[in-house]
């Protein structure tokens, strides 16, 4: 298996690209274990349907000047709105449930019914995520939805990883209310 992920690295450094993902089997039995675990977690549920509560109103309008704010802060020294999500409860859970992963994942972003961000464990690029395929094929489809991305080497941790994404549920209802992405390194599988 190493050398299977060496020889992906290699193609993926040679030709800058991203690669169907040949571990895609893991990674859904992952989704049904592991991540379905965390996604339906009190600490995620409760803060996706208080979240819910605060943007059911918001416009494309009122979307796009968020993500907006969030992109000018990421470059930024002073970023409250970023603080904010990174200092929350649910982002505190999410970043101990990657540390506890033991480099399993990378990164573990938690979307409302919106795709804006809730809470994650490190600074996402963009605050809005419902104009990406993670949020569009999990949230909407509902149940027995994963997205898994292609591969692809990440620039910062320089491993082969790739991302997980699940919708979450209301237990009380049974509906989709939100979405949780994982990024997850498969070397570690």
């Amino acid at each position: 298996m190493k050398y299977l992920v060496q020889t992906i690295a290699l193609c993926l450094f040679f030709t800058g690209s991203a690669f169907a993902n040949e571990f895609e089997s893991e990674l859904k039995n992952l989704a049904a274990g592991k991540i379905a675990e965390i996604a339906s977690s009190e600490e995620v549920v409760s803060a996706v349907i208080a979240q819910n509560a605060d943007t059911a109103s918001y416009d494309q309008s009122k979307i796009d000047a968020l993500d907006a704010k969030w992109r000018e802060e990421a470059d930024a020294v002073d970023q409250p709105m970023i603080d904010e999500v990174l200092d929350n409860p649910l982002s505190v859970y999410l970043a101990a449930a990657q540390e506890e992963s033991d480099g399993l994942f990378t990164e573990i972003f938690v979307m409302d019914a919106k795709g804006l961000n809730v809470g994650q464990s490190d600074v996402t690029s963009d605050f809005w995520q419902g104009d990406e395929a993670k949020w569009q094929e999990t949230y909407p489809v509902g149940k027995g939805a994963v997205h898994v991305s292609e591969l692809e080497e990440d620039d910062s941790t320089q491993t082969l990883q790739s991302q997980v994404s699940v919708p979450v549920f209301d237990p009380a209802s049974g509906e989709a209310i939100g979405a949780v992405t994982f990024g997850v390194n498969v070397e570690n599988l």
